[in-house]
């Protein structure tokens, strides 16, 4: 018969578990009788558990899926909970914990348990990768490089001491980055005359764009990763808010976790939200889930505990019980110290991710740091972030997260930049590479910066981003025809094999091929001269393809790639402008990468689009960015009250500490006086609202008492301009002060280097039949080196640069400024 709910059955009912030998035991339960010896042995080896009543060996937190299933059938069959004997219940865990050891075996990689480290080499505390030291060549140097890697190419741009531009591209090497960077390194030492190590001892500035973060999610290749968390939310990670991808689909997997549950250890500790200690920390169960993290075989560890960001003190004994217990790990992420604010699972996610990707970045800084040394460059490497801003490795190491999604960020600021100097501040910059497509809105001159609701490969980043939305739509999509439909993208013949037309062993059908064959891009001198179609290929593969699947002609065929990758673009940029409720027709394009000139003519006009501007730098402009960039901080400190009880004295407090560690991190970079700009935030919400807003603060450390109504006043406004509704009867909610520390680095004068001819017809190199929705039209051919500012161009045309083409259909004109920018009016 059913047992009682007494002391026993209710804790039966919260789960009950028979410890097995190798699983994390709950660190908040002491094991053992009160006043009992411990017995004799090393601390550190794994010992077998203790027999007692089963309702005295599960915690909340504990418990395996098989025995809380024995449990509701033996309750079902009005059984007693009690397990079975305690031999008979270890011999079942084993066998069932040896079929999870033969699956886990069969399935590898990213499913096993205990993953090996991904940056071998040597171990220490952070393995934080450090920039070569900060010494710079003094004398004629001068040359600025921006390196810039995309999926397919890696992107490079030098501007020169007498402010020449030059660009170049080169093959991306996926398995090691850096093998492609220097390469790319020794391809602009040939444009510039000099050898590789006269050019690298003459670098004054080295700014770099990666896609390691990014690679390391898609691949699910990171650091074998631990969780210290706070009992009771041990699972916080899985929960997601509730939040799932297709909310129509029951049997949706979950992601891969990045921390299973054994390797979650569940701490006994709380501080409350004001940072008052309310059970102190357990440094007996952190020493013991360190121990056990380390059998688990993690290299990298994350510490997560309630409210850390009001008093972290409980964080920070933390990790030196790690040191102490696991000299050897690889990195530790503090969530205080990775985005300290709440809520709970934005915390947990962002800290996890950081913990995840922080020793592969370490690892590729390091050994590219090494390269460019043995190269003879002795300055300091900078990387982008995904704010826009660049930091040196050490910091990027300690924050890996702030390197999601930045790879697209360069070109958006360079788009910033070029399109500023020609007087445009409204527009939207489209990115078009040989992979994806890449879309953000600038508006008055500024990226749009997301702060909250950041996913990225099913994991929330709770820091602000540049607004970067990606389809995969690029130069190597291929095309293929599935249940009768024509289908081009997400997946890419990137670099290796790359198009059929490369003659690189790629077969099949891309939109390059389809690019070549209608007369789009030169058969002769691709790629800086460096490279001959073979439009026989491309024939060859849309009519295997596309053609004879769908009953249609090669140049139909091809036409239909051109129309599909088209749509596919122009939706992608309805969806970014809906969301912030922008107008695409009173919008101007920015259109850049490799294929974006080839494209921007046949979005603009399905978009309503009546201007486009294409920059000469357009092929290596995510490269440009990185020059132009600045160095950027982006700080925050939780303080969550109502505005009208607020603590104008704490305040000030928290935006001091947010000042000096700002000029903590950038005393480094040697900025002098006024070369630092800072700009302090309210964030602040409605009661209710989930997600906050930035608000500007101008008074800064001398906020008063007074300057709260203004305050309230700007968030009001704010609200109703962004969001199109306000409550100004309403009480705002203060969540917490933001600060942005930026300091400005050199601009290049030039963006881009133009030619000498005004009068576009000494510049034309011949004519060739371009399609344009109907039939080939003769259209002339520009030499688009030899066009300078105010050359004038009327299509249909082609004008060729070295890496890209700019095509302009029937109607349109483009006119070369004086930035290097082709102004195109359709």
């Amino acid at each position: 018969m059913r047992q009682p709910l007494g002391e026993g059955g209710a804790r039966a009912r919260q789960g009950l578990h028979l410890r097995r030998r190798h699983e994390v035991p709950d660190a908040g339960h002491r094991g053992r009788q009160a006043g009992r010896a411990e017995p004799a042995g090393d601390p550190g080896q794994p010992r077998r558990p203790l027999r007692r009543p089963a309702h005295r060996q599960l915690g909340a937190d504990g418990g395996g899926r098989h025995d809380r299933l024995r449990l509701r059938r033996r309750r079902r069959l009005g059984r007693s909970p009690r397990p079975r004997p305690a031999g008979c219940a270890r011999r079942r865990a084993r066998r069932v914990r040896e079929r999870w050891w033969r699956r886990a075996r069969l399935r590898g990689g990213a499913d096993r348990l205990a993953r090996r480290p991904h940056a071998r080499g040597r171990r220490g505390r952070d393995r934080a990768a450090t920039g070569v030291a900060p010494t710079r060549v003094t004398g004629p140097a001068g040359y600025r490089v921006g390196i810039d890697v995309g999926g397919t190419f890696t992107d490079l741009i030098c501007v020169t001491p007498d402010g020449e531009v030059l660009l170049d591209k080169t093959p991306t090497t996926p398995d090691d980055q850096s093998v492609g960077v220097m390469q790319g390194i020794a391809l602009l030492a040939q444009r510039a005359q000099l050898s590789t190590a006269d050019f690298c001892a003459r670098i004054d500035a080295l700014v770099h764009g990666t896609t390691i973060a990014d690679n390391t999610m898609i691949e699910m290749k990171g650091a074998s990763t631990g969780l210290l968390v706070t009992r009771g939310h041990r699972d916080e990670i899985e929960m997601r808010r509730v939040h799932k991808e297709e909310i129509w689909d029951p049997s949706y997997p979950a992601p891969l976790p990045i921390a299973r549950r054994r390797a979650r250890i569940p701490i006994p500790e709380r501080v409350d939200f004001e940072g008052r200690v309310v059970l102190p920390l357990d440094e007996n169960a952190v020493r013991k889930g360190v121990r056990r993290l380390r059998q688990l075989g993690c290299t990298s560890i994350a510490v997560l505990f309630m409210h850390s960001f009001t008093n972290p003190s409980h964080e920070l004994r933390a990790r030196e019980l790690v040191l102490e217990e696991f000299p050897d790990v690889e990195h530790i992420s503090l969530s205080h110290e990775v985005l300290p604010r709440a809520p709970e699972f934005e915390r947990t996610s962002t800290t996890l991710v950081n913990a995840y990707v922080a020793p592969r970045i370490a690892h590729y800084t390091r050994h590219l740091t090494d390269e460019l040394r043995a190269a003879g460059y002795a300055g300091q490497m900078l990387i982008m972030q995904s704010t826009g801003g660049v930091m040196p490795p050490d910091y990027v190491a300690r924050k890996a997260v702030s390197l999601l999604g930045s790879g697209p960020t360069g070109g958006v600021m360079g788009a910033a930049v070029a399109a500023g100097r020609s007087g445009v501040r409204d527009f939207v910059a489209v990115d078009m590479g040989g992979t994806s497509y890449d879309v953000c809105l600038v508006r008055g001159g500024a990226p749009e910066i997301k702060t909250d609701w950041n996913w990225r490969y099913r994991y929330y980043i709770g820091l602000p981003m540049v607004d970067v939305q990606s389809v995969g739509a690029g130069g190597g999509s291929i095309a293929s025809v599935r249940q009768g439909a024509l289908l081009v993208g997400p997946e890419s013949a990137g670099a290796q094999p790359g198009p059929a037309c490369y003659g690189r062993g790629g077969a099949r059908a891309t939109v390059t091929d389809a690019d070549a064959l209608l007369g789009y891009l030169p058969v002769e001198g691709f790629a800086g001269g460096r490279m001959t179609l073979d439009v026989d290929a491309s024939r060859a593969a849309i009519t295997r393809d596309v053609g004879k699947p769908l009953g249609l002609d090669v140049i139909d065929a091809a036409w239909g790639i051109e129309r599909i990758v088209n749509a596919n673009m122009a939706n992608a940029v309805r969806r970014v402008l809906s969301t912030h409720g922008a107008d695409p027709r009173t919008m101007a394009m920015i259109a850049y990468g490799g294929n974006g000139a080839v494209h921007a003519w046949a979005q603009a006009v399905e978009l309503g689009i009546r201007r486009i501007l294409v920059p000469k730098s357009a092929p290596a402009f995510s490269a440009l960015g990185l020059l132009v960039a600045d160095y950027l901080i982006d700080l925050q400190r939780a303080y969550v009250v109502p505005l009208s009880q607020v603590d104008v004295a704490r305040v000030r407090t928290l935006m001091s500490e947010m000042l000096d560690e700002a000029d903590k991190e950038l005393e480094p970079a040697n900025l002098g006086e006024g070369h630092v700009q800072t700009q302090l935030f309210a964030q602040m919400c409605y009661p209710g609202q989930n997600f906050d807003m930035s608000v500007p603060v101008p008074e800064g450390t001398s906020l008063g008492d007074g300057g709260l109504l203004d305050l309230a006043g700007r968030f009001h406004d704010q609200h109703a301009s962004d969001r199109g509704f306000s409550f100004p009867n309403q009480q705002p909610l203060l969540r917490g002060v933001r600060l942005v520390a930026s300091g400005s680095t050199p601009k290049p004068d030039a963006l881009a280097r133009t030619g000498s001819t005004v009068d576009a017809s000494q510049a034309r190199k011949g004519s060739r039949g371009v399609w344009f929705g109907t039939e080939f039209v003769d259209s002339p051919v520009y030499d688009g080196v030899a066009l300078g500012p105010g050359a004038t161009v009327e299509g249909p045309a082609i004008i060729e640069e070295p890496f890209t083409v700019v095509v302009l259909a029937p109607g349109n004109v483009a006119r070369l400024d004086q930035h290097g920018n082709y102004d195109i009016s359709l």
